[in-house]
Formats: C-alpha cells, structure tokens, sequence
C-alpha cells in the first residue's frame, strides 16, 4: 500500500506499507505504480522524481509505448545466509 503527496507539476513524495513488514524505506514497483497512477490522473506529468524515506527516484512512463523506466541509486541494506 502506497501513501502519495503530490509536491509539485513532476514531484510526489510517497510511503510505502508491505503486508507483513510493515513501513518499508522504498519499492521500485512501489515508486513506478504511485508515479504512473499519478500522472495517469493528470495530476504530474512525466518524468516524476518519486521522494520515499530511502531516497529519491526517477519514474518515467512512456505511454504510447506503454513502458515505465526507473532511476535511482541502489543500496544493499542486508546481507544473509541460507541453510538447507
């Protein structure tokens, strides 16, 4: 579950929920679904920089070609082992 502010004409800021987990520092389906919903309902237009508590990210959707395009730093937050 994403929560959305539109901040300005190619700015949202978003919070993000996951069942579970609970709030999440950022979701790069997350990002790109708030982006695309938002400036499907015209309140944006693209490209949008999508703010989330992890940092910010480039959301750019491409409608005629129905394609949606994500930019942003990486960050590996854990490191884990599994045992079986």
């Amino acid at each position: 579950m994403e929560y959305v502010i539109v901040r300005g004409p190619g700015e949202i800021e978003i919070r993000l929920f996951e069942r579970g987990v609970g709030e999440t520092m950022s979701s790069g389906t997350g990002s790109c679904a708030s982006a695309v919903a938002a400036i499907a309902s015209g309140r944006v237009a693209s490209p949008v920089t999508v703010v989330a508590p992890g940092g910010a990210q480039t959301v750019r959707w491409e409608k005629q070609e129905n394609q949606v395009y994500l930019r942003g730093p990486a960050t590996l937050v854990c490191r884990g082992e599994f045992f079986v």
